[in-house]
């Protein structure tokens, strides 16, 4: 199942795989939520596959997000999202606030 996405008002839900097989189109779909908005929550609760692309993924929405002087965190993480509890409460790595820009 290819992983399906919703943004709604600064809320990203990812629902289905978040693996290199969706990299491009997740990745695609991340940036597109930061760029529209003030910053970004991801929803991870409906994830059903995750593999390090998907970690990479969030790195690189992290990244972009400070980048751009925007929050982005984690909202929830499903079971299929390993250390999905540290994750998704982004245990400092996403909720810290961003960096100020240069």
């Amino acid at each position: 199942m290819n992983a399906e996405y919703q943004i709604d008002e600064g809320a990203l839900a990812l629902e289905g795989e978040m693996t290199i097989y969706t990299a491009h189109r997740t990745k695609q779909r991340l940036l597109d939520g930061l760029e529209h908005g003030d910053g970004l929550a991801a929803d991870l609760s409906r994830v059903t596959e995750f593999d390090s692309a998907g970690l990479q993924l969030l790195l690189r929405a992290r990244a972009e997000a400070d980048r751009q002087g925007k929050p982005f965190r984690g909202t929830a993480c499903s079971p299929a999202v390993p250390g999905g509890g540290h994750l998704c409460h982004l245990g400092g790595l996403f909720a810290r606030p961003p960096s100020p820009l240069s």
